[in-house]
């Protein structure tokens, strides 16, 4: 019991010890990839990010398309989430 205690504390300080991972705008690599730019300002055309979008895992297809879904998370990134849901978040 005391074992199933210790984990399950682990678990709880490990969910919440990084709240920057909440928003998946700021933690995948891949993002760069539907731009054309190195900052990021011109996005590719709708094939070329169609490509990137699908280069993607799963994972985090769904994790950004619950993003764009969310107006506060989607309103710094609105023409990305523009073309996320334009794809209709194909997964």
């Amino acid at each position: 019991m005391r074992a199933k205690l210790t984990c399950m504390a682990v678990l709880a300080i490990s969910l919440g010890a990084n709240p920057a991972s909440a928003d998946p705008f700021s933690d995948l690599a891949a993002l760069p990839t539907f731009y054309t730019d190195a900052a990021m300002k011109t996005m590719k055309p709708m094939a070329g990010f169609k490509k990137a979008w699908f280069a993607l895992s799963k994972h985090d297809r769904v994790k950004m398309t619950k993003a764009c879904n969310d107006p506060a998370m989607s309103r710094p990134h609105v023409q990305f989430c523009a073309n996320v849901l334009a794809l209709g978040g194909a997964n």
